[in-house]
C-alpha cells in the first residue's frame, strides 16, 4: 500500500512538471493575441481563435512554430506570404504588400518586448514596414533574430549592440538605407550576420574583423564601397558573400577555413593573391564581373575541395599551363570574357571530364567560335613615371594621332554629307539608304569609296564587338541608381559622365549630353547609328544610345545619352602627369 502511495505521488509530481513546463500563462496568451491584431489577423494565425486550446500544444507547421518553457514563450516563428519586392515608394503603404497605414512598428515591438523570455524570434514576409525602433533591444534574451523579407527602412538600430546573447542576426531583403553599422564587435557571440539585399552604404565595417565567433557573413547587394580589409582573424568564418557592392580595392588575404567565397559584381582590381591557393577547405569561389588582372594562380584550379570556380568578365590575361591539373571535385569553371591566350589546358576541355567549362570571349587558340583576335588580348606594357620624356612623348604622339584621325573623320563625314545628302533630301530617304547599302561593311558604299581609312578602321574594329543598340531610359536609371551623384565620373562642357552597371553586369560609361534643338529625333538617331559603326581596337566602343524626346518623337530632343564601354585605366590627364 505504501508503495502504491509513493507511485501515485510520483505520477502527480511528474505530470505537474510537464504541465508547468508547457502551459502558457494568461498574460503571455494575451500578448500573442495582441500581436495577431497588430498583424491584421492573418489567416495563418486563425488557430489562435480557439480559446479552449493551449497555444504551447499547437502543432508546428511551416508557417507557425512556437515553443514554451516554464509557462513562457521562448520561440516564435511566423512566415507570411508577403515577400518584399523592390518599390521606389518604400516608406509608404504598398497595397497587397505591406500592412496598412494603421500598423505601427514601434507599437508592435513594444508588444513583442512583453515576451521577455524569447530566445528565438523569426518574422518573415509579414509586410512589416517602417523604421526598426531601438526598443528591439528590450528582447535581451534573444539569441536568434530574423526579420527578413519585410519593408523595414532607415538605420539598423544601434541598441542591437546591447543584445549580447545574440548569435544570429538576419535582416535580409529589407530597405535599410543608412550607413552600414560599425558596432558588430559588441556582439561577442555572433555567429551568423546577414544583411543581404538592402541599400546600406559606406565603407566595410572594420568591427567585423574582431568577431572571432563569426561563421557566416553575407552583406551582398548593398552599396558598400572602398577597401576590403584582411579577414584573416576570422578563423571560424566558413561563408563570405560580398557580391553586388562597390568595393574597389585589391583582394585581401582570407581565412583558411572558408568554404564559400562570393565577391562577384564589385570593382576589385589587381591580381588574385597566391594565398588563395592555401584555402584547402574552399568549395565555391566566385570573383566574376570585377577588374582583376594578371594570370590567376594555377593552383586554385587544383584545390582539393573546389567544385565551383567563376572568374568570368575580368581583365585576366596570359596563358594557363597546358599541363594544368584540375581538382577531382571541380564540376564548373567559367573563365569567359577575359584576355586569356594560348591553348586551353587539357583538364578544362569539356570532353576530357564530366564538368562544365565556359571560356568564350578570350583569345584562346581552340579552333572554336566565340574567341577574339589575339591582338585584342595583348597586354600593354606598364609605363612608369621615371621613364622620362620619351614615354610622355609616345603618349602625346599617340593622342595627337588619334586626334588627327577624329578630325579627319568629322571633316570627311561633313564633306560627304554635303555631297551626297543635299539640303532638300528627306530624312526618311537617308535612313532608308543607310540601312539598305552594304550592311556587312557597316557604311554606305559611297562613303567607303571616298574614305578608305574609315573602312580600314571598321575592318579592324568590328571583330567580336557588341552591336550598338538603343537603350531605354529606365535601363540607364537602373544602371546608375537613378543617376545618383555617387556614380558621376566627371563633368564638363559635354555634360556629365556616369559609371553604370547594366543588368547583365557589364560596366559602362554613360555620357549625358545637353539638350539640343538642332536635330530632330530621326535625324539625330541616324547620325548616332553612323557614329556607332566607327570601331577600332584603339577607340572606345560606343555600345548604344538613348534619346529622351519627352514624348514628342519627331519634333523635340530633350536629352541624349551615349553609352560607351567602360575603361578603368583613368583619364588622359592622369596618363600624362599622374602616377601610373
Amino acid at each position: 500500500m505504501e508503495c502504491c502511495s509513493w507511485f501515485l505521488l510520483s505520477c502527480l509530481l511528474w505530470s505537474s512538471l510537464i504541465l508547468g513546463s508547457h502551459q502558457l500563462q494568461s498574460s503571455q496568451r494575451q500578448v500573442l493575441l495582441q500581436l495577431r491584431k497588430h498583424l491584421e489577423f492573418p489567416n495563418l494565425l486563425e488557430i489562435w481563435n480557439d480559446h479552449g486550446i493551449d497555444f504551447c500544444y499547437i502543432s508546428s507547421s511551416s508557417q507557425v512554430n512556437m515553443s514554451c518553457q516554464d509557462n513562457f514563450v521562448t520561440e516564435l516563428r511566423i512566415t507570411g506570404d508577403k515577400p518584399a519586392k523592390f518599390d521606389n515608394s518604400v516608406g509608404r503603404v504598398i497595397p497587397n504588400q505591406t500592412l496598412s497605414e494603421n500598423f505601427s512598428m514601434d507599437s508592435f515591438v513594444v508588444t513583442l518586448a512583453r515576451l521577455n523570455s524569447l530566445r528565438v524570434l523569426s518574422l518573415i514576409s509579414l509586410g512589416l514596414w517602417g523604421p526598426l525602433p531601438d526598443k528591439i533591444h528590450r528582447l535581451s534574451s534573444l539569441e536568434y533574430l530574423d526579420l527578413s523579407s519585410n519593408y523595414l527602412f532607415g538605420s539598423v538600430p544601434p541598441k542591437i549592440s546591447a543584445m549580447v546573447k545574440l548569435q544570429t542576426l538576419i535582416l535580409d531583403d529589407n530597405f535599410f538605407n543608412d550607413t552600414v553599422p560599425n558596432w558588430f564587435d559588441s556582439l561577442s557571440n555572433l555567429k551568423i550576420l546577414r544583411l543581404r539585399n538592402n541599400q546600406l552604404k559606406g565603407p566595410f565595417p572594420s568591427s567585423i574583423q574582431r568577431i572571432n565567433s563569426l561563421t557566416y557573413l553575407v552583406l551582398s547587394s548593398n552599396e558598400i564601397s572602398g577597401k576590403l580589409p584582411s579577414l584573416d582573424a576570422l578563423s571560424n568564418l566558413h561563408l563570405l558573400d560580398l557580391s553586388g557592392n562597390h568595393l574597389d580595392s585589391k583582394l585581401p588575404s582570407m581565412p583558411k577555413g572558408l568554404v564559400t567565397v562570393v565577391l562577384s559584381n564589385n570593382s576589385f582590381s589587381g591580381e588574385i593573391p597566391h594565398q588563395y591557393s592555401q584555402l584547402g577547405q574552399l568549395q565555391y569561389l566566385d570573383m566574376s564581373f570585377n577588374e582583376l588582372s594578371g594570370t590567376p594562380p594555377a593552383t586554385i584550379f587544383t584545390l582539393p575541395n573546389i567544385s565551383y570556380l567563376n572568374l568570368a568578365s575580368n581583365m585576366l590575361s596570359g596563358s594557363l599551363p597546358d599541363q594544368l591539373s584540375c581538382g577531382s571535385k571541380l564540376q564548373f569553371v567559367d573563365i569567359s570574357n577575359n584576355s586569356f591566350t594560348g591553348r586551353l589546358p587539357h583538364c578544362l576541355r569539356t570532353e576530357s571530364d564530366d564538368r562544365v567549362v565556359k571560356f568564350d570571349g578570350n583569345c584562346l587558340s581552340t579552333g572554336l567560335h566565340h574567341q577574339r583576335a589575339e591582338s585584342s588580348c595583348m597586354v600593354m606594357p606598364v609605363k612608369h613615371k621615371n621613364s622620362g620624356g620619351k614615354d610622355v612623348g609616345i603618349v602625346v604622339g599617340v593622342a595627337a594621332g588619334i586626334l588627327v584621325i577624329v578630325v579627319l573623320l568629322a571633316f570627311g563625314f561633313l564633306v560627304l554629307c554635303r555631297r551626297y545628302c543635299p539640303r532638300g533630301i528627306s530624312e526618311q530617304h537617308l535612313l532608308h539608304k543607310a540601312v539598305q547599302e552594304n550592311p556587312a561593311a557597316g557604311f554606305p558604299s559611297d562613303i567607303l569609296n571616298s574614305a578608305r581609312f574609315i573602312s580600314q578602321a571598321a575592318k579592324l574594329g568590328t571583330q567580336d564587338l557588341p552591336a550598338c543598340r538603343s537603350f531605354a531610359l529606365e535601363e540607364l536609371k537602373e544602371a546608375t541608381k537613378n543617376f545618383d551623384n555617387s556614380t558621376i565620373l566627371g563633368e564638363g562642357s559635354y555634360g556629365k559622365l556616369y559609371k553604370g552597371r547594366l543588368e547583365d553586369g557589364t560596366q559602362v560609361a554613360i555620357r549625358c549630353l545637353p539638350s539640343s534643338k538642332k536635330y530632330s529625333f530621326r535625324n539625330l538617331k541616324l547620325r548616332l547609328d553612323l557614329l556607332a559603326k566607327l570601331r577600332h581596337p584603339h577607340l572606345v566602343c560606343l555600345l548604344g544610345h538613348c534619346i529622351d524626346s519627352g514624348g514628342q518623337d519627331d519634333y523635340r530632343v530633350n536629352r541624349v545619352f551615349l553609352i560607351f564601354e567602360y575603361i578603368s585605366n583613368g583619364s588622359f590627364h592622369t596618363r600624362l602627369y599622374g602616377n601610373f
